[in-house]
């Protein structure tokens, strides 16, 4: 297996950035997000990487299924938004990162071979959706959920047509509108994820739910997703891509970096940090 501490592209086990490993454990392969200095925030490598590890997982026939999690008390906060300087030249680039061909939400929910999400913590924004279009998501009685990208002044369509169709218009709108942060057990009884296990039993509830999936019939299994992909239907792609190049992204972006309350927040209603 690869060492190395140096970015390149993805090869054989090496997903492309020392953020991620991939390790094989008898028939699964595992993919850890490994980042613990920034929480696990996601960079654009990191996204590609996870997409790889779908493909990697997809060809090669010694392997049954994925497994994704996290290290430490944080599964995954989505892209990471706290590097850079806050610049015009950083903002356009987090943008280009974070578009459509880079994340591995689709690549999930077109995945051959069972890819199950063990969300051992902190899970939001685009790690919330990496669970969510996994086939499965076991979660921590620890874990947490939350939709912050309204917050941020992104548009992000994905998320209201797949909560949507997941919990039902009404609780989308208290998630997405309020930034609230649902627990796990809140979580499972809305059917945002399958399973909340004791946190130290979820390594091996994981794999034991991947290994249930990798035992059913392959060429029935992707009739069945096709199917439920179907149901899930498509999102204002268009519409999501222009907002991260928008003044409100912008404004959303900068505050974040800056730990306080977007310009657009009513002066009486900011508060001492970032939302």
């Amino acid at each position: 297996m690869t060492t190395t501490t140096e970015p390149r592209p993805p090869e054989g086990d090496w997903l492309g950035t020392p953020y991620l490993r991939f390790t094989r454990e008898g028939p699964f392969g595992v993919c850890t997000l490994d980042r613990p200095e920034a929480r696990n925030a996601m960079t654009p490598a990191m996204y590609f990487g996870i997409r790889y590890a779908v493909g990697l997982v997809d060809a090669d026939d010694s392997l049954a299924g994925l497994l994704i999690t996290g290290t430490g008390d944080v599964f995954a906060p989505g892209g990471d938004l706290g590097g850079g300087d806050g610049s015009d030249n950083w903002l356009d680039a987090l943008g280009r990162g974070l578009a459509m061909d880079v994340t591995p939400f689709e690549r999930l929910r077109q995945s051959v071979k069972p890819v199950v999400s063990a969300v051992n913590g902190l899970c939001q924004g685009g790690g919330l959706q990496i669970a969510m279009c996994s086939d499965m998501a076991v979660v921590s009685d620890r874990a947490t959920f939350r939709v912050p990208e309204l917050y941020r002044g992104i548009a992000d369509t994905y998320y209201s047509q797949m909560l949507a169709r997941m919990i039902g218009p009404v609780r989308t709108r208290d998630l997405m509108f309020t930034g609230r942060t649902l627990t796990a057990e809140e979580a499972v009884d809305w059917g945002m994820v399958a399973r909340m296990v004791p946190h130290e039993e979820l390594p091996g509830a994981a794999r034991e739910v991947l290994a249930q999936c990798c035992r059913t019939a392959p060429k029935a299994r992707s009739v069945v997703k096709s199917s439920l992909d179907n149901y899930m239907g498509l999102f204002d792609r268009i519409g999501m891509q222009a907002s991260y190049s928008g003044e409100e992204a912008r404004e959303g972006f900068v505050a974040f970096k800056q730990r306080r309350s977007p310009q657009w927040v009513h002066p009486e209603l900011r508060g001492e940090g970032r939302l």
